[in-house]
């Protein structure tokens, strides 16, 4: 029989590892299998593991006659951190292999978690600086773009870290970011420097969008963990809802101060080669390796990879195939190559697969959605209608063009609405309403409209039988239980 205290600190130590995978983005079906495995190498044979969103839970029951010992532990904080999730998979391994006991593990866990990365934070921020220029690169930005996107990139990255040392929630956080960027671009674009504002906001929009639990929500969802899938893919929408309304936001402030917006143009996506295509996507999934702690070994591999995928996808897109399969072609690749990558590098393949599908995120495609960009309001379109003199209505079924839009004397049921259509289109056998069909073969018309309800059957109009009075069923056979009254006549009376 297994020791209680050993087993409260083995699910620990499982609840623990866990945490910090589920933390950094994996999905719930490799933290199940990892808990698992490591409480099978403790000699925790029999224990049951329950995931969701915001919380873990750990079971254990030796034999039926015991009482099961169950641990729980909440998931407080989300960031990404490769090199805690490296270090913490090269300990998993290490226990599985026999190398380290529970002892053992619980202070190398403990050491992991407790000690800080030897990168500074100002080396991260400077990293997502140069994803976001490696970003611009990709989109075929000039120099002026990529270092806008550099700058805007470092000062969303100290806003975001002091919101959240306040704790803030990241949906305002994003905002902030969205808004930033934005106002940052349309500023620069009012003074005499010649850029394109779409290039440096798509730049930014890539990074809010690579802190997003994209990858893990569509794992949960594709091996069967609905409820971690659901909260996840809640989550992503709702950052994703920040970033445009961020952007939104800045727009909006920008016109209030008279900043002029610039059209998007969608022919402005247009790649110029695919050696610069390759190489800012290169950049920028190295960059966005290296601001998430990842080991210094697998950046060049994560380069190659991504610039590889991107090279996949252009010419694919180039080759009329359109953006989506190439796009679901190059991910392919990434989920092929991967696996073998990490496993020559030693890391979780989570990393690989995460950096090198970075540079594919539909960030132009969320900056797209403001109807500022790319059309004109509803409301503008239809003045624009009402004052060109050359516009005619559309005609109606009659033949005859719909009149202007006006004022309709109606009653409170809306029967001058009722009148005027039928004014306009006709009734049923008056002028107005075209002629019906033949119907083939017959050289007869077909009545489409009925005029009036056909008429009902003489039976039908007669009025329903009186109701027989109260009590004078009785059941069959049964006698009567008054006489019937026998008629008298005046022979019968004697007379």
């Amino acid at each position: 029989m297994v020791d209680a205290r050993e087993v409260n600190l083995g699910l620990d130590l499982c609840l623990r590892v866990g945490e910090l995978l589920l933390s950094s983005g994996a999905g719930a079906a490799d933290v199940t299998a990892t808990m698992q495995s490591l409480s099978y190498a403790l000699g925790l044979r029999e224990a049951s593991v329950d995931i969701t969103f915001t919380s873990l839970a750990m079971t254990y029951q030796d034999t039926p006659d015991d009482i099961p010992i169950v641990a729980t532990r909440q998931v407080k904080q989300r960031a990404i951190d490769y090199e805690h999730l490296t270090r913490v998979d090269h300990l998993v391994r290490d226990v599985l292999r026999g190398d380290l006991d529970l002892r053992g593990a619980r202070t190398e866990l403990g050491r992991i978690t407790s000690t800080g990365h030897p990168r500074a934070r100002w080396a991260v921020t400077l990293g997502w600086g140069v994803m976001c220029a490696g970003v611009g690169i990709q989109l075929g930005g000039d120099w002026a773009v990529i270092g806008l996107a550099f700058l805007a990139a470092v000062t969303i990255d100290r806003l975001q870290l002091r919101m959240a040392r306040r704790r803030m929630p990241s949906f305002y956080q994003q905002v902030v970011g969205g808004g930033v960027a934005t106002l940052i671009a349309l500023g620069v674009s009012a003074t005499p420097i010649s850029i394109n504002v779409s290039q440096v906001v798509t730049a930014n929009i890539i990074m809010l969008l690579a802190g997003i639990g994209f990858m893990g929500a569509l794992q949960d969802a594709l091996t069967g963990f609905y409820v971690t899938a659901t909260a996840r893919l809640t989550e992503a929408f709702l950052a994703t809802a920040g970033i445009i309304a961020g952007v939104s936001g800045g727009l909006s402030i920008g016109s209030v101060l008279g900043l002029e917006i610039p059209r998007l143009q969608p022919g402005e996506y247009s790649l110029q080669t695919i050696g610069m295509l390759g190489l800012g996507s290169a950049v920028a999934a190295a960059a966005f390796a290296f601001s998430c702690y990842a080991p210094k070994r697998i950046l060049l591999p994560i380069a190659l990879v991504a610039g590889v995928a991107i090279t996949i996808s252009g010419t694919l897109q180039n080759a009329g195939i359109g953006r989506a399969w190439g796009v679901a072609i190059a991910a392919l690749f990434v989920g092929l190559v991967s696996f073998s990558v990490s496993g020559w590098m030693r890391v979780p393949p989570l990393v690989v697969v995460v950096s090198a599908v970075v540079p594919m995120l539909p960030g132009l495609s969320i900056y797209r959605r403001d109807p500022r960009l790319v059309r004109r309001p509803a409301a503008q379109a239809r003045g624009a209608a009402a004052r060109d003199p050359t516009h005619r209505p559309a005609p109606g079924r009659s033949g005859r063009p719909l009149p202007a839009p006006g004022p309709v004397a109606a009653s409170a049921h809306g029967a001058g609405r009722l009148t005027d259509r039928r004014r306009l289109l006709g009734r049923p056998g008056r002028p107005g309403r075209p002629a019906a069909p033949a119907t083939p073969g017959t050289g007869r018309r077909t009545r489409r409209y009925r005029p009036w309800p056909r008429p009902t059957p003489r039976d039908a109009r007669r009025p329903p039988p009186r109701p027989r009075r109260r009590g004078s069923r009785r059941a069959p056979g049964a006698p009567r239980t008054r006489p019937r009254r026998r008629r008298t006549t005046r022979r019968s009376r004697g007379g």
